[in-house]
């Protein structure tokens, strides 16, 4: 039986009164467990059979619920009864039972009782489903918080309605600073209405109900760039009327990266095919026109203006030379004998060199070595040029003044040489290019520069690493493979 500190938390404390089959019914529904939650508030305390041998004590996990002949002597027993439900249906027990009991005793009849079991069921699985919901819905937001995409749910407005934890990590921002902004503040960072000269993907998507994308870039704020993927799907209601859009940002950084490399590749073949040609079909040619030129300029009877033009045609013979000897050089692979090269030596040594065209332009140059630098394996006169090209660069960005910075360094597990200026920047639309052989900003440049620096660094093993904004500076870093402390197999052979 329930003891007194258990009925005490009950509010209805029941009797039940029925034959055997409806009573099993009501058994079976309060002896389920799980429906402690629903029925906390119930006790049934015992049980009347009214016309039929008393059972023995029926228990359930510790309870024990008494069986009586009768539902008098059952009152009789159990004053704490509060609710009789009466399950047999029979019409003289009923009105027996309305005029027995006190008004103190809530009287349930069969009718009642069976809608009170189907209001349970239904709530009972109301709670079920809502429990499955729940966990559906956290499964859900675990997946989507866990993506590394950037996701965006956007109202036909554009504006932020909610977002996945991805936009919250990488914008540093609180969930309700983003929420009811528009989606081009935080995934171009442009205010709404500039992302229609971008081909904003979200306008196409609300125009078409289909999924749209498009590709931007953005300036980070150590001036790298960044390429990013924008993908936008319609979310519609019942009637296929677009209320929502989800949005998508996607890094291609590393991917847009890896395609700059092999269309570079790519390029580079080109450069070694067309360098083997103009070596071939070229430079014999013009190694004639320059010898009868000057077999002219030695000839008597020529006169001062021929003389003139004859001149021309060898200062420009000479000149194309050069550019078939750059490129010949820049085609092949770098043969060049290495060494052990102390980098803080060689950036003393180039910055004595170029301590006078500083000077020329008021550009004020700052040295600061890592005195715990660690030797690299390369040719010292390569990597000394390709640091004059870099400080000749700087220059060329700062025309009238500006500081000059050059910096040797360690990271964990490269050596960096880097070369950084306060000149006018790189422009964005031609950031890409900078690398590419042929390409310069110079009117009488082969455009070899930079394109050469990355190929000799590239074959050491290392890579170019550059940082430019507009009107604050261009950065330009080196990283070489260290030596290692291993023993020289060639040496000990």
């Amino acid at each position: 039986m329930f003891e007194g500190s258990e009925l005490d938390d009950k509010r209805y404390v029941i009797g039940v009164i029925g034959d055997i089959p409806a009573l099993l019914a009501f058994w079976e529904m309060f002896k389920d467990r799980s429906n402690d939650d629903i029925l906390k508030e119930i006790g049934v305390v015992a049980v009347a059979l009214p016309g039929e041998s008393v059972l023995p004590e029926a228990s359930d996990a510790g309870r024990v619920v008494p069986t009586y002949a009768g539902y008098k002597a059952m009152l009789g027993s159990h004053p704490e009864i509060n609710m009789v439900i009466e399950a047999t249906g029979r019409p003289g027990l009923v009105h027996e039972l309305r005029n027995f009991l006190p008004p103190s005793v809530t009287l349930v009849e069969r009718g009642a009782a069976r809608f009170f079991i189907r209001l349970l069921t239904s709530n009972q699985m109301w709670v079920a489903c809502k429990v499955d919901l729940l966990h559906t819905q956290n499964m859900l937001k675990t997946i989507v918080d866990q993506m590394d995409q950037e996701i965006l749910f956007l109202d036909r407005d554009g504006m932020v309605l909610d977002m996945n934890q991805t936009v919250l990590n990488r914008s540093g921002l609180p969930k309700k600073v983003l929420v009811g902004r528009h989606y081009c503040e935080i995934f171009t960072r442009t205010v709404e209405g500039e992302c229609e000269e971008w081909e904003d993907p979200f306008l196409k998507t609300l125009k078409t109900r289909t999924p749209a994308e498009t590709t931007t870039s953005l300036v980070g704020g150590d001036g790298r760039m960044q390429y990013f993927r924008i993908y936008t799907s319609p979310v519609a209601d019942e009637d296929g009327a677009v209320n929502h859009v989800v949005a998508v940002r996607r890094d291609i950084t590393q991917r847009r990266s890896m395609e700059n490399r092999l269309q570079q590749a790519e390029r580079l073949a080109s450069v070694g095919e067309l360098s083997t040609y103009m070596a071939h079909e070229i430079r014999n040619p013009l190694f004639s026109i320059s010898g009868f030129a000057n077999s002219l300029m030695r000839s008597r009877g020529v006169d001062d203006k021929a003389r003139e033009k004859l001149s021309i045609i060898l200062d420009e013979s000479r000149r194309l030379d050069e550019v078939l000897r750059s490129l010949l050089n820049f085609a092949r692979p770098t043969e060049a004998e290495v060494a052990e090269v102390d980098l803080n030596e060689m950036v003393r040594a180039a910055m004595d060199v170029m301590q006078l065209p500083c000077s020329n332009q008021s550009v004020e140059p700052y040295i600061s070595l890592d005195e715990g630098m660690a030797k690299v394996h390369a040719n010292p006169d390569l990597i000394k040029q390709c640091l004059i090209n870099l400080v000749k660069n700087a220059l060329e960005a700062m025309p009238a003044s500006g500081k000059l910075y050059v910096t040797t360094s360690m990271n964990h597990d490269m050596a960096m040489l880097t070369v950084e200026d306060t000149g006018t920047g790189i422009p964005l639309e031609i950031r890409d290019k900078i690398f590419s052989p042929f390409f310069s900003t110079k009117d009488k440049n082969v455009g070899l520069g930079l394109a050469q620096i990355h190929k000799i660094v590239g074959e050491l093993g290392g890579r170019v690493d550059l940082t430019s904004m507009e009107g604050i500076g261009t950065k330009v870093t080196l990283f070489l493979p260290p030596i290692l402390a291993v023993e020289d197999s060639a040496k000990s052979a």
